[in-house]
């Protein structure tokens, strides 16, 4: 197995969320939770890694051995962070990338690590308690299948190609902070 990077997609306007600012600023426990989303990714171990930002500066949380790419077309929808996570992978020679969401505060780093080393296929999604989630391993042989517009990640070739996909039973808590009632969880 070849290197493998870790992104975070972390661009989105969080249009759902109608507290006091951007929901990625949001405190949980006195820190962002982008810190938390940020602190589990740093915590796995997975380098090189990215933050693809867009709607809300966050380099003030983003540690200098993390790369950050701002997605200009972030408003287009997540497919555009993906594509722009996809040629950071291509231009740091990787072969695989592993792409978490920057507002999943309970990703634990042992699913990050579980999904980077599974390597029977070319995609490897964690699950809990049986249901998909982040986050996924996207090997190179699958890039040029991903969509680059719209609000749908590697959900579409998953569905296309169940063949291609392994899943990784993880522990930890996928749920992610889409309202202040989300958010109200981790208060």
């Amino acid at each position: 197995m070849g290197a493998t990077g870790a992104v975070l997609l972390a661009a989105g306007g969080g249009s759902r969320f109608a507290g006091p600012g951007h929901k990625l600023l949001a405190p949980i426990n006195g820190r962002p939770l982008i810190a938390r989303s940020l602190g589990n990714l740093t915590a796995s171990g997975l380098t090189p890694a990215v933050v693809i930002t867009g709607a809300v500066a966050l380099d003030e949380w983003i540690t200098a051995d993390i790369d950050r790419i701002h997605n200009p077309d972030w408003e287009q929808g997540m497919a555009t962070s993906l594509a722009v996570a996809v040629r950071w992978g291509t231009d740091r020679g990787l072969d695989a990338v592993v792409v978490g969401l920057g507002d999943q505060p309970d990703i634990a780093p042992d699913a990050w690590v579980a999904v980077a080393l599974a390597s029977r296929t070319p995609i490897a999604v964690a699950t809990y308690g049986g249901r998909r989630g982040h986050p996924v391993r996207l090997g190179r042989e699958v890039w040029d299948r991903l969509p680059t517009t719209g609000d749908q990640g590697a959900r579409a070739v998953m569905a296309r190609s169940p063949e291609l996909v392994t899943e990784v039973a993880c522990d930890g808590d996928p749920a992610d902070v889409d309202t202040v009632e989300d958010l109200n969880r981790w208060r």
